[in-house]
């Protein structure tokens, strides 16, 4: 850091400073705050599509238990074929948003299987997109905690560091150019004497 001169140009770049951060750290608390709301928002998300998850699951228990059978082929009958991701921002913060989900299921002989794998298929394929949606919402959470961290960190900036040191700077330059101050005036007062003598002798 370079060494803070003590002048009157210094005195005023460093109260135009403390202004511009004083100004700033309003909206950058605001943000955080925004931020957390939507961090808040995000986990709720999370905990409800984890909840839909489970559900499904429980369904698929109770509606199909006959999915024990080992006479019935239904590997590959549900598969994720594809998915979009569109980018939100969000409080200024680019999130992953679900655009578009293509889940395929395998074509399959009506007479050949169950009457109980088109339930099983609608069902995987509800799971399917839940899992995805859940993936989707944690990576939010966790673009969303990175973000704040950072928004906190430049909270703590301006709050711990950039505005008390402004605030010391200014009152050490305030005091240095208060004594450089007397210093002149005691030395004009002594310099008055010395003519004043001067003359009377």
């Amino acid at each position: 850091m370079a060494r803070l001169q003590l002048n009157k140009s210094s005195l005023a770049r460093q109260q135009t400073q403390l202004k511009s951060y004083e100004r700033f750290l309003p909206s950058l608390d605001l943000k955080r705050q925004q931020l957390m709301a939507e961090r808040a928002k995000a986990r709720e998300d999370v905990q409800r599509l984890q909840q839909e998850v489970h559900d499904l699951a429980q369904q698929v228990g109770e509606k199909l238990p006959m999915l024990a059978q080992q006479g019935v082929d239904l590997d590959g009958l549900v598969q994720l074929k594809d998915y979009k991701l569109k980018e939100a921002n969000v409080v200024g913060v680019k999130m992953p948003d679900l655009d578009r989900i293509e889940v395929a299921v395998r074509p399959y002989s009506l007479l050949a299987k169950p009457h109980w794998v088109d339930t099983a298929a609608s069902l995987l394929h509800d799971m399917i997109e839940a899992r995805l949606r859940v993936k989707v919402a944690e990576e939010r959470v966790r673009i969303f905690d990175k973000a704040v961290a950072t928004i906190t960190q430049r909270v703590n900036l301006f709050e711990k560091v950039l505005i008390p040191r402004a605030k010391a700077n200014i009152k050490k330059i305030r005091i240095y150019l208060s004594d450089e101050q007397m210093q002149a005036v005691v030395r004009s007062k002594i310099s008055k004497r010395k003519h004043a003598q001067e003359a009377l002798s």
